[in-house]
């Protein structure tokens, strides 16, 4: 065999375990949301993605550990996301824009991938991914107060942290609803939530949006 021969067998072996990794994770997403976590086990994951329980063992040592990559994948994937929705605006930009273009990105990633609010908001989010989600609450509520920074330069940080919060915590209530709807009736929903938030912000910005 050559060293050219030799050299290729180890990628080929790495590029089939990683899209059986990829095959197992596809999997868990269903699993996880649509029997929820706790209920979840490796049998109905390794069952749903066509494979033995054995096949699955030999990649994750137990449901947690599925869920656990899982999680820190769409954590980088949303970090991806927010650094483009949250970056500072001129502050000319009408508040609509502003809350319209966040909203629908933040809304894409989540609505494409569901399993996201059902790890990282469900009641039964396993021990692993505990830490992931306050670390990326904590960094989401920055770039929040960033953006709002660029709308509002004369508030006090104080100020900045409380309004981001509150925006935080509308997007996560409203974001339950839109996952439970589809079609039209999801469409109202986010359109519902860009209107909260444009409501509760625009006495705030005033005209600094460029609003009348």
């Amino acid at each position: 065999m050559s060293d050219t021969s030799e050299k290729e067998q180890p990628r080929r072996r790495q590029a089939r375990g990683e899209r059986r990794i990829a095959q197992l994770l596809e999997a868990a997403a269903q699993v996880f949301c649509t029997t929820g976590y706790t209920a979840a086990s490796t049998n109905a994951i390794a069952r749903e993605a066509g494979v033995s329980p054995g096949t699955l063992y030999q990649f994750f040592p137990n449901k947690e550990a599925i869920a656990v990559e899982l999680g820190d994948r769409l954590v980088h994937e949303m970090r991806e996301t927010y650094g483009e929705a949250l970056a500072p605006v001129d502050p000319a930009t009408p508040l609509e824009e502003v809350i319209g273009a966040a909203i629908d990105r933040f809304m894409a990633f989540n609505t494409e991938h569901p399993v996201f609010f059902a790890l990282m908001h469900g009641p039964d989010m396993p021990g692993g991914i505990t830490e992931a989600h306050d670390q990326l609450h904590t960094a989401l509520v920055g770039r929040i107060e960033d953006l709002l920074a660029s709308l509002l330069p004369e508030a006090p940080a104080a100020d900045l942290t409380r309004t981001a919060h509150v925006c935080l915590g509308i997007y996560k209530a409203g974001l339950e609803l839109v996952l439970a709807h589809q079609g039209a009736e999801r469409a109202a929903y986010v359109q519902e939530i860009k209107d909260v938030l444009i409501r509760y912000l625009d006495p705030l910005v005033g005209d600094r949006c460029g609003r009348p």
